[in-house]
């Protein structure tokens, strides 16, 4: 049986988004949570 040695890999993430991007992110989640509170579209409240 070979040894098994421990590899660490490093997952290296996409660029970080600018501002405008983070920005326009949290109100596209922010109108998708609104949505959901509200009924969404079947009209049903939680």
């Amino acid at each position: 049986m070979a040894a098994q040695t421990s590899v660490r890999r490093v997952r290296h993430a996409a660029p970080r988004p600018s501002d405008a991007e983070r920005r326009n992110a949290a109100a596209a989640l922010q109108r998708a949570l609104d949505r959901r509170d509200n009924g969404g579209a079947t009209g049903h409240a939680n």
